[in-house]
């Protein structure tokens, strides 16, 4: 059954729930990663957004969306936007990424100063691409000297 009429708008699924209809382990790797790493936990939205329509979880830390997940019956999507500020930082990192992504990403067009990339986490190598780049969206603390 599709994501959509699973879940309706007014009808919210739980993070068990979702865990389930995607039934794969990358997803609970990352979700996992997000709370040891940034100690922060989903929010379930719902968005009318033409690409992506329908229930997600957003990952947000100090008010900054780190990334947005879409669920899909045995896979995900992970929304991540690369800034302008972020852009060249997040180009030398590409240098490591898999072909996927840094194909992805080229072929994505800047909008508003960034690029927002619809990343299907397919393999345990995109999902560490994906881990590199929200590493990036995570403002580093300086120490004071």
């Amino acid at each position: 059954m599709n994501w959509n009429d699973r879940y309706p708008k007014g009808c919210p699924p739980d993070l068990e729930s979702v865990s389930k209809y995607i039934e794969n382990p990358l997803w609970e790797e990352l979700c996992q990663y997000m709370e040891d790493t940034y100690h922060v936990m989903p929010k379930v939205e719902h968005s009318i957004c033409s690409g992506a329509p329908g229930w997600n979880l957003k990952y947000k830390k100090s008010g900054r969306a780190l990334c947005t997940l879409y669920p899909a019956q045995g896979f995900y999507t992970c929304l991540l936007s690369i800034g302008s500020k972020e852009a060249m930082e997040a180009e030398v990192l590409l240098g490591t990424c898999t072909e996927y992504l840094q194909t992805l990403y080229w072929n994505t067009k800047p909008f508003q100063g960034g690029r927002w990339l619809m990343i299907e986490v397919s393999s345990s190598d995109i999902l560490e691409d994906v881990k590199a780049l929200i590493a990036l969206r995570v403002k580093k603390k300086r120490n004071p000297e």
